[in-house]
């Protein structure tokens, strides 16, 4: 049992005697003093765990202590205790940083609960987490190794993200790597299911399939448009569902979500594929087939995503929407996050705000070629904190938080997520085949049967040819494409690193969040 150092400040100590004789039978060691200057001498030469403070002492009273107190050992936990349940008193001192506030009469429990919230509680999470995951973990397994449809895949990824988290919060390791094998073993059973059905969803309109990229804005964000009130649709690039949950609870104070959902990135997992897919509301090879002009194919140098706002144009013309106002910003830099912000007045006026914001993406990326990056977020639960610093902190929060006060609506989402790529698939491809470390598309690709998803008719996955006989291979679990020259310095150049194109969880099943101002523009 935890044995602690008590400091009990009280004018009235004597009457708290059974109290102290309580806790000293648990192993505690009490200190009780019987005024607010005292209790400060105390703190001031010994060491205490916890102080126990009686708001009403003559003299100096608790909450003039309090701020002596704290001003000299601001991490040092105080629970005030008091007789005055007058909400002025309550929210001066929870101001002022209490550990817990406690309305007399009190009995010993009470004091012994308040401890052990306090003193006692990270130690209680981690065992009840820890606890609790394994209950769960052989429901998880059985499901993994079951016959999940697209919706099952989307609750098992969940509940993952879900330990991942709660696991990571306790800051206690020891599960960790339980969890991380599970994780692997859904994601080599996720890869088999893509495997068997991706081909189907792709073809067949009239089957049970998920909300994919092209099906995105025409299901979920242009019927919002029927609402009077401005819609925010930002797409945030690389977004995982994870690093979702880590920024989540920024909205709060602004919005109220309306519905916090899922979809399926198409193949490849990346901007050029999958986000010219949202926006136009097409395939890949619809896309190439028909509007030639705004499709750059793989052989290009150009860049892939400098025709969106074109698409957009498609997609509300494809809908008799042609007439709406409507604007359109990608986000590259922290001048143009700023001027975003100064904007959200006028945008207010248009009906559809579409917002690309690229700083995930420059994220991974970085995290690949610079090595002062890479050991800031060795890992994921690193990545996740420098998401969620870089959003609290930058105009993108800002401009939502902006929004929300002026009663905009959002949907948030991305257009693929990443994956920490770990083992190396070795392959052979020409000049002409593409960089991209998950996914290969070229002629005459030499590799060995492995665990890889390959698709030798491209049109078979709405994919355009980019060549006679080019074929698309997509790396699966947390492997990645490296070529046999030059091969140890490749490896480790890029082992450990985000990557997206392939077939994964994390890359496939991604967020899409609707969100309403919690501000009635109305009134305004």
């Amino acid at each position: 049992m935890q044995r602690y150092n008590i400091l009990w400040a009280d004018d009235e100590i004597d009457m708290l005697k059974p109290h102290i004789l309580f806790l000293e039978g648990k192993g505690n060691t009490i200190t009780p003093v019987n005024n607010g200057a005292e209790a400060i001498e105390m703190c001031e030469s010994h060491h205490y765990d916890v102080v126990f403070l009686d708001e009403n002492m003559p003299g100096m009273n608790g909450l003039e202590t309090l701020s002596k107190i704290k001003s000299v050992h601001p991490n040092l936990p105080v629970v005030m205790i008091t007789k005055n349940e007058e909400e002025s008193i309550m929210e001066e001192a929870i101001g002022s940083k209490i550990a817990d506030y406690l309305i007399k009469p009190i009995n010993p429990n009470q004091i012994l609960l308040s401890m052990k919230r306090i003193l006692e509680n990270k130690r209680l999470v981690t065992e009840k987490t820890n606890l609790n995951f394994q209950q769960e973990f052989r429901d998880i397994s059985m499901a993994v190794n079951g016959d999940l449809d697209h919706r099952g895949w989307m609750e098992i990824y969940k509940k993952l993200v879900y330990w991942e988290l709660e696991i990571e919060n306790t800051g206690n390791n020891s599960m960790a790597e339980v969890l991380n094998m599970q994780q692997d073993e859904a994601n080599a059973n996720f890869a088999r299911y893509i495997q068997s059905n991706y081909h189907s969803w792709i073809n067949d309109p009239n089957i049970d399939r998920p909300l994919m990229s092209h099906q995105l804005m025409s299901k979920e964000v242009l019927p919002k448009l029927e609402d009077q009130s401005p819609l925010f649709f930002i797409l945030i690039d690389n977004l995982r569902y994870d690093q979702w949950k880590i920024i989540e609870p920024f909205f709060i104070d602004d919005f109220t979500i309306e519905q916090e959902d899922s979809y399926y990135s198409i193949l490849p997992t990346t901007t050029a594929y999958a986000r010219n897919s949202i926006f136009s509301g097409m395939l890949p090879l619809e896309m190439a087939e028909n509007h030639s002009q705004f499709w750059v194919g793989e052989e290009s140098e150009e860049g892939k995503n400098n025709n969106e706002e074109d698409w957009i144009e498609i997609l509300l013309k494809k809908n008799n929407l042609s007439n709406t106002k409507y604007s359109y910003q990608k986000i590259k830099h922290v001048n143009q996050g700023k001027a975003l912000i100064e904007s959200i007045n006028n945008l207010m006026s248009r009906s559809l705000n579409v917002i690309v914001y690229n700083f995930v993406d420059m994220l991974s990326h970085a995290r690949t070629d610079m090595a002062m990056i890479r050991e800031l977020a060795p890992d994921e639960s690193a990545y996740r904190s420098i998401t969620r610093s870089w959003f609290l902190h930058s105009p993108l929060f800002e401009a939502i938080k902006k929004i929300g006060q002026l009663g905009g609506r959002l949907v948030i989402t991305t257009d693929h997520g990443t994956i920490r790529v770990k083992k190396p698939f070795k392959i052979l491809g020409d000049r002409n085949t593409n960089t991209n470390l998950r996914y290969k598309v070229g002629k005459n690709l030499g590799y060995e049967g492995g665990k890889i998803l390959e698709c030798k008719n491209p049109a078979e996955f709405a994919l355009p040819q980019t060549s006679l006989s080019a074929s698309f291979v997509f790396a699966t679990e947390n492997q990645f494409f490296a070529y046999p020259n030059n091969y140890n310095y490749y490896v480790n150049y890029f082992r450990d690193t985000f990557q997206h194109g392939g077939v994964s969880l994390e890359e496939m099943i991604i967020p899409i969040i609707s969100l309403n101002s919690k501000y009635d523009r109305r009134r305004d």
